[in-house]
């Protein structure tokens, strides 16, 4: 029985993974072709969760110190638009002119207070525009860019833009686990209302 279950295991799972795959993609150098495939195969991951969500999931709050599902879509393209700052231009955001990306980014009592009553299709149109700007740059690097040393990392440690964008990555499957208890407890609690 145990190995005609490991057996039905490895057969779903290699059928299953048969038609995702990491690609490089046509106009990218190879590096980054596979960067951009997998940075899109998270976003569309984390947008499955959210796609269908009615204003009152997208506005839903666990507790008083949770983020909304609207404003955790809007940090992680805020998330974005800080590493286009940093790798493409060695900027930071700007007090003033990126107030709604910090209040994004920061996420807390200020996100809380602002960061609803748009729809769902609000903040993923804010992300695919982010999206679309990180990729228009990215065409234009090559792997030399994306693997090259540097050395101003927190404590002078090296790191790389590959480094930087994988964190990206790193940050929105962290972020989807998130979306998903919360999808998981919102239903919970509309069923417990019955």
């Amino acid at each position: 029985m145990k190995k005609l279950l490991s057996l039905t295991f490895l057969f779903v799972l290699f059928s299953s993974q048969a038609q995702y795959a990491i690609k490089n993609l046509e106009g990218y150098s190879p590096q980054m072709g596979a960067l951009i495939s997998m940075l899109d195969d998270l976003k569309g991951r984390v947008e499955w969760h959210v796609k269908d969500l009615d204003q009152e999931g997208t506005d839903f709050l666990l507790d008083d110190q949770a983020n909304r599902l609207g404003a955790l879509i809007l940090h992680l393209a805020a998330t974005e638009v800080y590493y286009q700052r940093a790798t493409f231009y060695d900027e930071k955001l700007d007090e003033n002119e990126d107030a709604e990306w910090l209040t994004a980014l920061r996420l807390g009592d200020k996100a809380r207070e602002e960061l609803q009553g748009k729809p769902i299709s609000y903040y993923l149109d804010k992300w695919e525009e982010v999206r679309a700007k990180t990729k228009e740059v990215l065409k234009t690097k090559n792997d030399e860019w994306l693997l090259q040393l540097r050395d101003s990392a927190p404590g002078g440690a090296e790191y790389n833009y590959y480094w930087a964008w994988y964190h990206v990555m790193e940050h929105q499957a962290n972020h989807m686990g998130q979306i998903s208890l919360v999808k998981k407890r919102m239903k919970d609690d509309t069923e417990n209302d019955y």
